[in-house]
């Protein structure tokens, strides 16, 4: 379990291609602090640590991974967004995440704000009836966040200085393909609703 609250952006220094799966080699500043068989998500997608080699370290997405997320855009020198498991007992600062990309969504447009960004997103919702709702919550590239304008097909979100420095939203633009999470208790509800129909 995850919390959305990004510790820090690692550099992919590595890809290789193996039958159906991609090794990806990430360069970050906490390496040091991983073991072998921990779980780490990468832009918000939960994947193993299968090897740690002074300052990178390695993990494999499989073609299902692959086929779900932005995993397969993945370039040397691209950033991504990392965050370690959640420890039983600390806070839970961002909400609750599972590391469990539900699609990918397309940025559609990026303003500026007075001192902030606007970032809008549009999606498939046909992809497994997922929604958002004004004021809940989003998990974006792995990135905890509050829905804007919510639509059926599409949000907004609003990103603070902090966060647009401290995560790759710095690197967004028109085009860009994110990895999106949707609220796990919302999934619940959509599910509940979708079996009384």
């Amino acid at each position: 379990m995850f919390t959305g609250i990004i510790e820090d952006i690692g550099e992919v220094s590595n890809l290789k291609e193996e039958l159906d799966n991609l090794h990806i080699t990430i360069k970050s500043g906490i390496t040091s602090e991983l073991k072998i068989d921990q779980s780490v998500a990468h832009n918000g997608v939960c994947l193993t640590v299968v090897a740690i080699n002074n300052d990178e370290y390695t993990v494999t997405a499989i073609k299902e991974t692959l086929d779900k997320t932005n995993l397969k855009t993945l370039k040397i020198n691209d950033k991504v967004n990392l965050e370690r498991a959640m420890l039983l007992g600390a806070r839970l600062d961002g909400h609750i995440v599972q590391g469990h990309v539900d699609q990918t969504a397309v940025c559609t447009q990026v303003e500026q704000a007075n001192g902030s960004w606007v970032f809008t997103f549009s999606y498939d919702f046909d992809v497994n009836n997922n929604l958002t709702i004004e004021k809940g919550s989003i998990t974006v590239n792995g990135t905890s966040l509050t829905v804007v304008n919510s639509k059926k097909d599409s949000f907004s979100v609003a990103i603070i200085p902090y966060t647009f420095e401290h995560t790759n939203f710095n690197a967004f633009e028109k085009g860009t393909i994110v990895n999106l999470e949707f609220d796990v208790l919302g999934k619940y509800v959509a599910k509940l609703n979708s079996l009384k129909n």
